[in-house]
């Protein structure tokens, strides 16, 4: 599992939101492109695409079809992430790795329950207003609340506020 990409994504974007972009890529990677999906998702950020080295133009980015990854051009491939702002504010603003490689973080049904109603459970404090925290499960990348209403636990991945 690639967590190290994870917590390579989540200083990328917020380094990103705090220098004030507007487009920035990724490695294409399975677990980055699940991750953007869930921030777009949460409102977080406001599209994801797969294209090559360079970003795409910004009137065709969503309409922007995707060239087939091959082992050819596997290497150049990137997700390129439209950020969103308002009010000339960034709304990712803290993005942190929870997991960490070399020590890996679960939270069960009960500790999601009590984490999103904002309440401390073990090691996870609680949710602030604003706040979201994602899962890697076995339904793929979720936001804890959709996890909680999935009925399932797995690996906490990030916090993002």
């Amino acid at each position: 599992m690639g967590i190290h990409s994870i917590a390579n994504m989540c200083a990328h974007l917020q380094n990103a939101t705090r220098a004030r972009l507007g487009i920035t890529s990724l490695p294409n990677t399975k677990y980055n492109l699940h991750l953007a999906l869930a921030l777009q998702r949460a409102g977080f950020i406001a599209s994801v695409t797969r294209g090559g080295p360079h970003p795409p133009a910004p009137e065709e980015f969503q309409t922007l079809e995707p060239e087939p990854v091959t082992t050819a051009n596997a290497a150049t491939r990137r997700l390129w992430v439209q950020l969103k702002y308002w009010n000339n504010e960034p709304v990712l603003r803290n993005m942190q790795s929870v997991s960490k490689p070399s020590r890996r973080v679960t939270a069960d049904l009960n500790q999601i329950g009590r984490v999103a109603r904002g309440f401390e459970a073990g090691m996870h404090k609680g949710l602030n207003l604003g706040e979201c925290m994602f899962l890697s499960t076995d339904r793929g990348v979720l936001e804890v609340r959709e996890a909680l209403e999935k009925k399932v636990g797995g690996l906490v991945l990030c916090r993002v506020s």
